[in-house]
């Protein structure tokens, strides 16, 4: 729980809610000595970064600022479906986002359907196999993704088809986040997801 930040309430921040709790187990290291009498040290709180990096380790997701939205000076705004897709179809786009979802269906012939998020919204990207091929590494490896392609729109249903992939995982840092991957076995060779992602009938 206080790994999650459940007990910073009681204690102040998430620091000095560890310490309290180090009390409660048996074998300490450096601090076996320690006592529930101690005085409690005056702890520097967490940076808005340190704080979501922990809960991402802890909880998988964060209820403070999503990490995209510290990074907005390094990783240019991204395009907000609703605001920037509205336009006409085979629009020139870009987006930039968390990976969450990777899916390969059996029946989409061999097409990569992933989707982005960021701080304002989701975006579906469809990464054909051709370029599947050609960044195999980003597409399959990266975090944070950018994705630059045209827009495709069939009634309210609207993609972003990709036509460059650029990884930019190393933007986060010690941040670990999970993508869920859904792939019809035999599909995509033996792979080890890095960074926490999960493989749902990987091979």
């Amino acid at each position: 729980m206080v790994s999650a930040n459940v007990l910073a309430s009681f204690a102040g921040n998430r620091r000095a809610a560890l310490w309290h709790a180090l009390v409660a187990v048996p074998d300490r290291d450096l601090l076996c000595a320690a006592g529930a009498g101690d005085a409690t040290p005056a702890f520097v709180p967490l940076t808005q970064g340190q704080t979501i990096a922990h809960d991402y380790h802890a909880l998988g997701w964060t209820l403070g600022h999503h990490p995209l939205a510290l990074l907005r000076a390094v990783a240019s705004a991204s395009l907000a479906v609703g605001d920037d897709a509205a336009g006409l179809s085979r629009r020139a786009a870009g987006a930039r986002g968390l990976v969450t979802v990777r899916q390969r269906p059996s029946s989409a012939n061999g097409v990569l359907f992933m989707t982005l998020e960021d701080e304002t919204s989701h975006t579906n990207v469809i990464i054909w196999p051709s370029l599947l091929e050609r960044q195999r590494k980003e597409a399959l490896g990266a975090s944070l993704l950018a994705v630059y392609g045209v827009w495709q729109r069939h009634g309210q249903v609207i993609h972003l088809v990709a036509q460059r992939l650029v990884d930019l995982s190393h933007l986060l840092g010690s941040l670990t986040t999970t993508s869920r991957n859904f792939f019809r076995y035999g599909t995509l060779g033996q792979y080890t997801w890095p960074r926490g992602g999960t493989a749902v009938n990987q091979c």
